[in-house]
């Protein structure tokens, strides 16, 4: 996990006595009104919730830059488990699930 992510989950991070920055953003007015309803459904403020969904973009956006390294021998496992097909009671139970688009 990058040191970024890291400093984003941690305790001392949340506290109220770490320092705050400004950001400023100019939007154009549908958007900030979508916003503003998105925050109102959320019980936010326009800026938190602005803050929450950047922060889970900027994490989503690290975190698919990850590289996994593994020795030769998990990787190969890795793939054969890849190649199975699914099996078990719980595909079985999700096969038989009535489908929305075959109505």
């Amino acid at each position: 996990m990058s040191k970024y992510i890291e400093q984003a989950f941690s305790k001392h991070n949340a506290s109220s006595r770490v320092p705050t920055h400004a950001v400023n953003l100019r939007i154009r007015g549908d958007i900030r009104s979508l916003i503003d309803e998105a925050a109102r459904v959320n019980g936010k403020t326009r800026s938190d919730f602005m803050i929450d969904a950047a922060r889970r973009a900027a994490e989503d956006a690290l975190l698919d830059q990850t590289l996994i390294r593994v020795d030769r021998k998990t990787y190969h496992h890795f793939l054969a488990v890849l190649d199975q097909p699914p099996n078990g009671v719980g595909i079985k139970r999700l096969m038989k699930v009535r489908k929305p688009w075959g109505k």
